[in-house]
């Protein structure tokens, strides 16, 4: 790969998560704030993501991988994402607001596939080239959030009773023009499937996969995947509100902490795989969730948010420790009949399935605490997706029976 298509593709991963992190962390506050949408309203825009992960297949399967090269069908989602992202900025209520953040995120979903399949087009390796070009999509949501609350101060307290969030989407409307443009001088991507092939809408979602929901250990660690989805979908829908809520200064940045201990844990996760092996990964992995949301139950702005701190570090061990060592031990499972479709199934189930459940769960719990205007008891709100991940944690430890995956498997 030479230096302009490494350049290339560093910044189309770059901006595809610049856009997604610059808008979504903080989307509850502003929902809060500048539509005064109720709590259940905004877990429904939140579960916006998950329609468009169970949607983003048929678009990948049905369209992209048959018909037009994928460079092209990034090119013309991004830019009609940003015409969306416009008209959520100058939306002024929640009517409004929600079928543009519906249809914006059905037009976003698919594209976290398109800028892989582009990557791995140009990649003779990927098992090697694919973390030095994915890493910048990691500091793409990080740079958004410093952004956001260090150089425009948006999430500062004033700003939001002023209505400033909603320059956020003004923001990455802009990046996603840009990126919609830019698209169209990536190398080319063809597609790839065989269009003289019937379509198989079985094969498409993954679902011919299922089969291996047979084997005892694949159906716990599948249940569980799903499970674990709950208590995540309360990380991504009320931590920057919680924050916000509780006066802690600029918590779009700070939050930006859990992203860097993502990358940080990824380089980890070999080691402690292969040392502990996967059950005791994952097992960590749900550990830190429940460590997590008691330390965000106890902890405040004041003295105490050293814990808020902790928790929101612990992301690389939440995230990588389950979902990317889950990743790896379902491509383990399928072997080379079912790799790409039990990866699809697993997607659909987590962040489709999973994520649309936790974010209907989330919103009535928090709803459940209102004590005022823009005002919870956080305490117990957390509690209930530290028990809950607690109790998944259990789950899987009780009926999963230790399985050993030889060393070539868990190559990251």
């Amino acid at each position: 790969m030479n230096k302009l298509i490494r350049f290339q593709l560093s910044l189309m991963m770059f901006l595809e998560f610049f856009i997604w992190g610059g808008w979504f962390v903080t989307l509850g506050t502003f929902l809060g704030y500048n539509l005064n949408a109720t709590d259940v309203q905004i877990s429904t825009a939140f579960s916006t993501q998950s329609w468009g992960a169970i949607i983003a297949p048929f678009i990948i399967g049905l369209i992209a991988d048959r018909f037009f090269n994928a460079e092209r069908i990034l090119g013309i989602l991004h830019i009609i994402g940003a015409i969306l992202l416009y008209l959520m900025y100058i939306s002024t209520d929640f009517a409004e607001f929600y079928p543009l953040v519906l249809g914006y995120m059905i037009a976003y979903m698919p594209t976290l596939a398109l800028v892989n399949s582009v990557s791995f087009n140009q990649m003779k390796d990927p098992a090697k080239e694919f973390s030095y070009i994915r890493v910048f999509g990691t500091i793409g949501w990080i740079v958004a959030g410093l952004v956001i609350s260090y150089l425009f101060y948006w999430d500062a307290p004033e700003a939001r009773q002023d209505g400033m969030l909603k320059y956020t989407f003004l923001m990455v409307s802009i990046a996603s023009a840009f990126l919609g443009l830019f698209s169209f001088t990536l190398p080319e991507t063809p597609p790839t499937a065989d269009r003289s092939k019937k379509v198989s809408i079985v094969e498409t979602l993954g679902l011919d996969a299922l089969s291996l929901l047979k084997d005892r250990n694949f159906l716990i660690f599948f249940v569980a995947s799903v499970l674990i989805c709950i208590p995540l979908a309360f990380y991504y829908q009320n931590t920057n509100p919680f924050l916000s809520e509780i006066g802690v200064e600029n918590p779009t940045g700070l939050m930006t902490i859990g992203q860097v201990s993502e990358v940080l844990f990824m380089l980890l996760l070999p080691f402690f795989f292969k040392k502990f092996g996967f059950k005791m990964t994952i097992i960590a992995g749900m550990l830190a969730w429940t460590l997590r949301y008691i330390l965000f139950a106890y902890g405040d702005s004041g003295e105490l948010i050293f814990m808020l701190l902790t928790g929101i570090a612990l992301h690389g061990i939440c995230y990588d420790f389950f979902f990317v060592s889950g990743q790896i031990y379902t491509d383990f499972k399928a072997g080379s009949k079912f790799k790409s479709s039990a990866q699809g199934l697993i997607t659909l189930a987590t962040y489709g399935v999973g994520m649309l459940i936790g974010f209907y769960v989330a919103g009535l719990i928090t709803n459940a605490y209102l004590t005022g205007e823009k005002m919870h008891d956080w305490e117990t709100i957390w509690i209930y997706p530290a028990g809950f991940a607690f109790g998944v944690m259990l789950l899987f430890a009780l009926f999963f029976r230790n399985e050993k995956i030889d060393k070539k498997d868990i190559e990251i």
